[in-house]
């Protein structure tokens, strides 16, 4: 397989235009995701995900022409899922009403959630991206998009944000939150920490950190 990501073969995907198809090609992807996740890149071969899958190697190479581009379209298949759960940022209604403190804690707690949701993927392709360029750059991507998603909603509390560049603030605290919970979940909850926590700890006490950046004091 070409993890350089700058191959010359083609990574179009093919959609299917059938009913049939297309409910071959989705089985195709979760099972190519569920081999990310349960083997990482060692496990993640034509016949395992055609095995798991149930279909033929031809009703794969009707859709990609290479492993390589089964593997971005698996991928995206599997960021999409987190794409999926982001939109609770955009939610204006589980935003509104919230004092500056339970606002921050509020998104910090959906932000780390949607990772650790997913974990299993994640932690794979984090693990991944180590080695394959455009896995790092499309991981790149996806984490602006999150950071666009969190600063809109911390930013609702602007004025209660303690430095002179509110919006350079919060894209800090979002680096720091969102660096810890990919370190978390690709490494494991005792990486880098000599007391593991489990995840409702972990994710209060990246809240709490939040709070007390942002708005410079945790509220009695």
């Amino acid at each position: 397989m070409d993890t350089s990501g700058d191959g010359h073969a083609s990574l179009e995907v093919r959609p299917p235009l059938q009913r049939r198809s297309r409910e071959a090609w989705g089985r195709v992807l979760d099972a190519g995701v569920a081999l990310l996740e349960d083997g990482g890149l060692d496990a993640f071969t034509i016949a395992a995900v055609c095995e798991r899958a149930g279909v033929a190697p031809r009703a794969l190479y009707a859709r990609v022409d290479t492993k390589e581009a089964l593997f971005l379209a698996v991928y995206e298949h599997g960021i999409g899922r987190l794409r999926a759960d982001q939109e609770v940022l955009a939610d204006d209604a589980r935003w509104a009403g919230l004092a500056p403190a339970d606002l921050v804690r509020a998104a910090v707690a959906e932000t780390v959630g949607i990772s650790l949701r997913h974990q299993r993927f994640l932690g794979a392709v984090v693990l991944i991206s180590a080695a394959h360029a455009e896995v790092r750059r499309r991981g790149s991507r996806y984490s602006r998009e999150l950071g666009e998603g969190f600063a809109r909603v911390v930013l609702r509390v602007r004025d209660a944000i303690r430095h002179d560049d509110a919006e350079a603030a919060v894209r800090s605290c979002f680096g720091t939150v969102f660096a810890a919970s990919v370190i978390r979940v690709a490494y494991g909850p005792g990486f880098a920490t000599p007391v593991p926590v489990d995840d409702e700890a972990f994710v209060a006490g990246l809240g709490e950190t939040a709070v007390r950046y942002l708005l410079g004091a945790v509220p009695a």
